[in-house]
This record gives structure tokens, C-alpha cells and sequence, in this order.
């Protein structure tokens, strides 16, 4: 019994550090976000909408985008998803980074 309670709150202790470490790893400085929001006006609305708000396009809804499914938009915005085309030739990768710090922080649903 002892052993099943300690494995039990180990668990919870370990989910516990996994979200504390989403938090940390999604908290962005105000001028990256800034900086995000600034590339997305420029590159990203023509498609995804006005502030991540489609205009009925039917393009992905950013605003709804996993906070930790970073390495999966890294690779999308680089490489190209679907209709998107790869953005890598465009963007720096210090500038698709920003862009995910807007996507994650910047607008909300």
C-alpha cells in the first residue's frame, strides 16, 4: 500500500513539473510577442485572418494552436503544411519564434 500511495504522488509530482515547465516554456517576453504580431500583420494574415481571426477561408484556427506543440508549428511555418508554403527562405528561425510566442500569447479565442 505505501508503495502504490508513493508511485500515486510521484505521478501527480511529475505531471505537476510537466505543466510548471509548458508554463515557463510558453511565457514570452512583450517585445518577442510584439515582434510575432508584427510578422504575423505582415505574412500570416492574408490567410489565417486579421489578429488569427479567418474570414471564413477556412484556413487552421492559430488561435486554438497546442501551446506545447512548439517544435510542430516550428516545423510547419519552416517547411511548409498542406496549402501553406515553407516560410524558412522568408523567416529567420528568431522570427518563426516570435511568430509562435504571438500565436500561443498574443490573441485569444
Amino acid at each position: 500500500m505505501a508503495l502504490s500511495i508513493t508511485l500515486i504522488g510521484g505521478s501527480v509530482f511529475a505531471a505537476a513539473d510537466a505543466v510548471a515547465q509548458d508554463v515557463a516554456l510558453n511565457t514570452f517576453p512583450p517585445e518577442q510577442i510584439l515582434q510575432g504580431a508584427k510578422l504575423y500583420a505582415a505574412n500570416c494574415a492574408v490567410c489565417h485572418g486579421d489578429k488569427m481571426i479567418d474570414q471564413g477561408g477556412g484556413f487552421f484556427d492559430l488561435r486554438t494552436f497546442p501551446p506545447q506543440q512548439r517544435p510542430r508549428f516550428i516545423s510547419s511555418v519552416s517547411n511548409g503544411k498542406n496549402s501553406m508554403p515553407p516560410w524558412k527562405s522568408v523567416l529567420s528561425q528568431p522570427e518563426i519564434a516570435a511568430l509562435f510566442a504571438y500565436v500561443v500569447a498574443g490573441e485569444q479565442k
